[in-house]
């Protein structure tokens, strides 16, 4: 019995890769590959990951700044140590909180753009 002919995955809407081994997207545009021809990224766009990065920063300053109010309002005296240890655990609070919800954030729009597919 001779074997038949596989079926071409792309009739089934399947993705299927092309001659370097990248993916071309299905019908719904999902695992489509990356500019460069390589795999499909799941990485978030640049413009995401910047902003990510700078609300870090943002909060580490805030942070700093609202430990060391905080411990210049409890302390009298010349407390420069103390205000500086404030302000060290203050904005490294912060900035763990917010790096956090940032990439939780960036998770959530991976799974987002991949169609929120998953494997169950």
């Amino acid at each position: 019995m001779a074997d038949a002919p596989l079926p071409d995955r792309a009739e089934h809407g399947a993705a299927a890769p092309d001659k370097h081994g990248a993916v071309a997207p299905d019908k719904h545009g999902a695992m489509a590959p990356d500019k460069h021809g390589g795999p499909p990224s799941g990485a978030p766009p640049l413009g995401a990951r910047l902003l990510a990065f700078g609300a870090i920063l943002v909060a580490g300053v805030c942070g700093g700044l609202i430990g060391f109010g905080f411990t210049d309002l409890q302390c009298t005296g010349s407390c420069s140590t103390q205000k500086g240890i404030g302000a060290l655990v203050g904005s490294v609070a912060a900035a763990v909180g917010v790096a956090i919800i940032v990439v939780l954030t960036l998770r959530a729009m991976g799974e987002w753009a991949a169609g929120g597919r998953r494997r169950d």
